[in-house]
């Protein structure tokens, strides 16, 4: 017995001195960063970014090595912090930044980071900051009663990810369930509702556990590799977003017709087929920007040659296309067939596929289409300009960009461990997996930007990590119920939290497979209520894009005259918001911050919004609660904190802070504006830039008395990369409500840039009183019936009364100059 507790002791000692992090003996300095130095020979490394974040290393060997730099991180020089200060006291260090108090005890180790008030904001658990286990470490964090966690990028389930454990692996799950966990992107970002960030920069399988282990701690793990994390302390979400963002770089901003509809299918792969479907649309007058053609499109993967018998003319189909506002954006797969492709070939003799590193000859990939196939090795510089000739090839006949598909690369799911052979130039597959898709995006990005100079680029992806949109934008993967399409209502219902998710993970511009990419529709009349909900919401999707596999068509009048009906107005009132949408397209590119913004991030001291997963903001003043289940007709809506006001009937308001009833039939969306609030919007288009000189309608919802509402519209040329010098225009509208009636001012700024020399701006003002007179710039305006208000051909000064809609509206041409209404009830 006296052996066995000797024994249990000697074991408990290693265990000890060897899985935790040890006493910290002494610490050294250069300038911004510090390194902690333990007796077990491990080192801890804070370096001082900003005020408020700070990078944290572990590194056990204490050799501070990786074998890549970042593939995130592009700038960590957030703010001149210059020399800093360390504190040493009997039992623990300290570093002070004007925001933030960083403590380091000395034995055992333990990192605490309070905000300047001394209230504990993050904190090692225990002894167990960093647990080193064999090649990787793990770190255990104090988890606080009513702490939540939201972010990761797109992953299934609640948007709060508090009592779940997550998964970063990229993996090809088509027709993935609600819970399932890993999908497509790998984002090891979150953030904590006390008012912090944590982005783990490390692209092995890394793994997050938000309180499954202990109601005390939580944990964030990796299996290799430099184990680097960043703290970011914000005043609320969108705070510590921006940051993340200034970390990992802006979002591009997509050409203006990318925000316009999009209709694709798995087995849209011929001339004829394009023609004709984009014939229907204009002949239905339902609005569309794009049509996709899927993976067969080519001769062979991926040579970017037109597949020969299904394009005759792939130029002048182009053309005709072109001609009619249609763009075309064709798919690119990562890997190079090998049956009968002097592609593989070539690509092999260069030396430029992944190799087998049991052979050092290429891995041979299984592909679900084409047989056998090489991967591409992107992280081999050489083959860049390579492959950037080949696709610039369809670029060069017309197309207007792509969407990069199976980057995980597909079948290399957790399960295929014979993929962990593969060596990539920059190491090897259990580093790289999770950044393949990254490494190809920036590829085809700056090959892009190389052979097509000042044009933005297009191009969505499937598979990716954290800094995706500094090259890309996505969709959220193969969605859908593939054993019954009909029964797919969760499975979209869960689409609105992964879109959110994806939002949080960087990436503003997105779209969900509209009508759910998985399961062979046979009854349509059948699959016409789960269609037409998904379009619904489908269209507040930044991009939006209509998707289903194989030859199952989903043009909306496949679905009935009803369904049409119905999908044709979704469509529309998405084009009708498009000066709303871009604006905030702009804010993306400049925050980060999402548009489709879970309620937390707008309402992050209201409890009962962080609880809202099916529900969403559309910007900041668009609340926007779609139907998500079979035969609902009414919604119960969460109204979050403020004044609600019915977007569609532009009458009712709903007070916040409850759930309420909202009627819904099959035409109707739930949306609501914020009072206050000023939404721009256009005419129908058939498609973005069908006209020029469109005029703006400002809708206004009037503040209460001797308050604003205020809104600045963004404009710029929509193509070119003149955005990135600051070359557009704003329009500045704020409505000021006074005792008698309305006092508006509208203020240009141009940058270089105004959108027409001849449109006109229309006001149209809620509110429940005919007016008594009408000014402008101190001239009274000329009445006129509102059935005689032309908005679009005529550009004098008019104001009219709509008093079923109990609006104003007043007509005003744009001459880039400042202009003050007067209003007087």
């Amino acid at each position: 017995m006296k052996v066995t507790q000797q024994l249990f002791l000697f074991i408990g000692l290693l265990f000890s001195s060897i899985l935790f992090a040890g006493e910290i003996t002494s610490f050294t300095k250069k300038r911004n960063e510090v390194t902690f130095n333990c007796k077990d020979g491990s080192k801890l490394s804070l370096t001082i970014n900003s005020s408020s974040v700070v990078k944290v290393w572990f590194d056990q060997s204490g050799k501070f090595s990786r074998q890549n730099p970042s593939f995130a991180v592009v700038n960590e020089k957030l703010e001149n912090i210059g020399d800093i200060s360390v504190n040493e006291e009997p039992s623990a260090y300290e570093i002070f930044t004007s925001k933030l108090r960083i403590r380091v005890n000395k034995n055992p180790m333990q990192l605490q980071i309070f905000d300047k008030y001394q209230k504990l904001v993050f904190s090692d658990y225990n002894d167990k900051g960093n647990v080193p286990n064999g090649k990787g470490v793990k770190s255990y964090k104090n988890l606080r009663s009513d702490e939540q966690f939201f972010g990761l990028g797109e992953k299934t389930g609640t948007l709060n990810r508090r009592g779940k454990n997550y998964k970063m692996w990229n993996s090809d799950k088509p027709c993935y369930s609600t819970t399932e966990d890993p999908i497509a992107k790998s984002i090891p970002f979150f953030m904590s509702s006390y008012n912090y960030g944590i982005f783990l920069d490390n692209t092995y399988k890394s793994e997050f556990k938000f309180g499954t282990e202990s109601d005390d701690y939580y944990s964030f793990e990796a299996p290799n590799g430099a184990f680097v994390y960043y703290f970011i302390f914000g005043k609320d979400y969108k705070d510590i977003q921006k940051q993340y963002i200034t970390l990992t770089g802006k979002p591009i901003m997509p050409p203006k017709w990318a925000l316009g509809f999009a209709q694709s299918r798995g087995l849209y792969t011929r001339e004829d087929q394009a023609l004709e479907v984009a014939a229907e649309f204009r002949k239905r007058r339902i609005p569309i920007d794009i049509i996709y053609q899927d993976i067969g499109w080519t001769q062979n993967l991926q040579d970017f040659d037109w597949r020969k018998g299904n394009y005759k003319d792939p130029k002048g189909m182009l053309k005709k296309l072109k001609s009619n506002g249609f763009k075309m954006i064709v798919s690119q797969d990562p890997v190079i067939s090998k049956k009968d492709n002097k592609q593989y070939l070539e690509a092999n003799k260069l030396g430029y596929f992944v190799k087998d590193v049991r052979t050092d000859k290429a891995y041979e990939m299984p592909w679900p289409w084409g047989g056998n196939c090489g991967v591409v090795d992107f992280t081999l510089p050489a083959v860049a300009d390579w492959w950037g000739k080949y696709q610039q090839k369809p670029i060069d006949d017309g197309i207007s960009g792509f969407w990069t598909d199976m980057g995980e690369p597909a079948w290399s799911n957790e399960e295929d461990t014979d993929r962990l052979n593969m060596k990539h130039h920059l190491g090897m597959h259990d580093e790289i997996h999770n950044v393949f898709g990254l490494t190809w995006d920036k590829v085809v990005k700056e090959q892009f930007d190389k052979r097509n100079p000042n044009k933005r680029i297009f191009q969505m992806t499937r598979s990716a990590y954290a800094g995706l949109q500094r090259y890309t934008f996505g969709w959220t993967n193969d969605s859908g119920n593939g054993n019954d399409v009909l029964d797919g209502w969760s499975q979209m219902e869960n689409q609105v939290a992964v879109g959110i998710s994806a939002g949080l993970g960087g990436i503003p511009f997105w779209t969900t497979d509209i009508s759910g990419y998985c399961g062979d529709i046979t009854d349509y009349p059948a699959m016409a209520e789960l269609y037409t909900r998904w379009m619904q919401f489908g269209v507040f999707c930044p991009l939006s894009r209509a998707h289903h596999e194989g030859d199952n068509a989903v043009e909306p009048w496949m679905f009935g005259e009803v369904a049409e009906k119905n999908t044709k107005a979704a469509i529309e009132l998405k084009y009708q918001l498009f000066p709303y949408l871009y604006t905030y397209s702009r804010k993306a590119h400049d925050t980060g911050l999402p548009i489709t913004r879970g309620l937390f991030m707008e309402y992050p001291k209201d409890l009962e919004a962080a609880k809202i997963d099916n529900q969403f903001m559309f910007g900041e003043e668009i609340l926007v609660a779609p139907v998500l289940k079979k035969g609902e007709r009414v919604k119960r809506v969460y109204f979050p904190d403020g004044e609600w006001i019915d977007f569609n009937d532009k009458k009712t308001e709903y007070l916040g802070g409850e759930k309420l009833p909202y009627k819904a039939p099959l035409n109707t969306i739930p949306i609501f504006v914020k009072k206050g609030s000023i939404v721009p919007m256009m005419p129908i288009m058939q498609y973005i830039g069908e006209k020029k000189d469109y005029p703006i309608i400002f809708h206004i919802f009037p503040n209460y008395e001797d308050e604003k509402a205020s809104f600045t519209l963004y404009e710029d040329e929509g193509e070119n990369l003149d955005y990135l010098k600051d070359i557009f225009s704003l329009t500045h509208i704020i409505c000021s409500t006074v005792a008698n009636g309305f006092n508006i001012d509208i203020s240009p700024e141009d940058k270089g840039f105004h959108q027409s020399d001849k449109r006109n701006f229309v006001l149209s003002i809620l509110t429940d009183k005919k007016p008594t007179s009408v000014s402008i710039n101190g001239n009274a305006v000329t009445w006129v019936p509102t059935e005689k208000l032309n908005t679009e051909t005529d550009f004098s000064q008019q104001w009219s009364w709509d008093e079923n809609g109990k609006k104003l509206l007043v007509k005003i041409p744009d001459q880039r100059k400042k202009i003050n209404i007067k209003i007087n009830n």
